[in-house]
């Protein structure tokens, strides 16, 4: 059955109607009269068609005709804000004010005015006064409006107050429940979200927009299960509320409900566009259940729509080294390197991966290039000194271990590692002593000195010496 749509062919005959009457009028030819109504169509047709100065001629004519409506005087002022000639649009305003002051345009104009000008003050002081001679819907639209100017001027607190007066006066004014979540995040100021919103389900139980408000501010004092109380109440009443699955999977990620999460954020990508960071988590929660092999399908998934995301390649790379899987894990850190070649985590994992693989001059290469990227790391040279003592070149490491504490500062770590070098050099009463040095700054890391070389403890005045410190503690 055809649906009857004739109503928009008459529209558009009636408005061209209008533009040729308008084309004959200001080219001085016969024409029809043009009311005050048919004027402000031609004027919003020029203007949103970018014919400025078509618009400008039709709104000064209709002023001419109709030297009493502030409804054209404003429509003009627009016009004129528009082309940046603010001081003539600001005559205007007043012209229309005396006129008539109840048209919250001619507030919301005068405030576009002042803050093209930079007059913040001015801006925020016209909506300030006006908003009390308002009701209902205007007044919500000075309130939103004032909000946007203290956001402009960066008065941030003030923002979360005009919209939590809009939802004092209109709890269910979806704008103002919108944007309060995120100022509320953005101030900190969850305490007060989190009883503005109450009250606000006490008296609409049903508004799932303040459920979900009220679970982001308890999220933001890190009260996750009462979270997640508040994210359910919200899917109940809209189960496509697809924000909510999103903030919930994150609730049960910090939980480290990771089973949970995955259901949640299933439920997400049920009903909304499938987004990389939504596939990243349920990847995340896969890999922290040990599941890798689900983890690296969700990191592909979200690779595919990001593909320029080096995290994701390095992400699925660990995967693989949490199974050993070295060359699968060589191949993602090469795609993760060919995006951010400076990394030096990419480089200090690819470095391991081939120390694994006994590829020691190639392990040696990355783990060089870590080094270079990020030369004040103690991490990062503790894996090029690893690479060269398993690697057997223990005079190297022991000259790079010196450069180590130069750029990275005398850590404990260094001295097992000196202690591990000397020893296997054969200088075993020197190692002992930096050894023994270690062991009285930072016993419980003596397991470095173990996982850098498990032999170590075939020696057994190394077992003595660290038995000794072990009593001790």
């Amino acid at each position: 059955m055809s649906k009857d749509f004739s109503f928009l062919n008459e529209d558009f005959d009636d408005l061209r109607d209008l533009l040729q009457q308008f084309e004959n009028l200001r080219t001085g030819k016969s024409h029809s009269f043009l009311d005050e109504d048919s004027f402000e169509q031609i004027i919003d047709y020029y203007d949103e068609r970018d014919e400025m100065p078509i618009a400008l001629q039709a709104a000064e004519i209709a002023i001419e005709q109709f030297p009493y409506s502030s409804t054209l005087l404003l429509k003009k002022a627009n016009l004129l804000i528009e082309t940046k000639k603010y001081n003539e649009a600001l005559d205007l305003l007043e012209k229309a004010a005396i006129l008539d002051r109840t048209d919250i345009n001619l507030y919301i104009l005068q405030t576009d005015v002042y803050l093209a000008l930079n007059q913040h003050q001015k801006a925020a002081s016209v909506l300030e006064e006006q908003i009390e001679q308002f009701e209902g819907e205007d007044r919500i639209d000075l309130l939103l409006e004032l909000a946007d100017v203290y956001d402009d001027w960066e008065e941030f607190e003030k923002v979360f107050d005009c919209l939590k007066m809009a939802l004092e006066y209109d709890p269910n004014n979806e704008e103002a429940l919108h944007k309060i979540c995120f100022w509320t995040e953005f101030t900190g100021r969850n305490e007060e979200s989190i009883r503005l919103h109450t009250a606000i389900i006490d008296e609409h139980p049903f508004n799932h927009l303040a459920w979900f408000n009220l679970g982001t501010a308890l999220q933001g004092l890190k009260l996750y299960e009462k979270a997640i109380d508040a994210y359910q109440y919200a899917v109940a009443i809209d189960e496509k509320f697809d924000y909510a699955y999103r903030n919930m999977g994150d609730a049960f990620i910090r939980l480290r409900k990771f089973a949970d999460a995955i259901e949640v954020l299933q439920k997400h990508l049920e009903i909304a566009k499938p987004e990389d960071v939504i596939y990243e988590a349920i990847g995340h929660c896969y890999e922290k259940q040990r599941k890798y092999t689900q983890a690296r399908y969700y990191y592909r998934k979200a690779s595919h729509l990001s593909p320029n995301d080096d995290k994701l390649y390095y992400k699925i790379a660990v995967a693989y080294m949490m199974e050993a899987n070295w060359d699968n894990a060589i191949k993602s850190l090469h795609n993760a390197l060919k995006i951010n070649k400076n990394s030096a985590e990419y480089n200090m994992s690819l470095g391991e991966c081939y120390l694994e693989l006994e590829k020691h001059k190639d392990a040696l290469i990355y783990f060089m290039n870590a080094v270079r990227a990020r030369p004040k790391s103690p991490v990062v040279w503790q894996e090029l000194l690893k690479g060269l003592y398993v690697a057997g070149f223990l005079e190297e490491a022991l000259s790079q271990l010196v450069t180590a504490e130069e750029k990275a500062g005398r850590k404990p770590i260094f001295m097992y590692y000196r202690a591990a070098i000397l020893i296997a050099m054969g200088k075993t009463k020197e190692g002992l002593l930096h050894l023994e040095t270690a062991l009285q700054q930072a016993p419980k890391i003596v397991k470095k000195l173990v996982e850098l070389d498990p032999a170590i403890l075939q020696h057994v005045s190394v077992v003595d010496l660290i038995a000794q410190y072990r009593r001790k503690s």
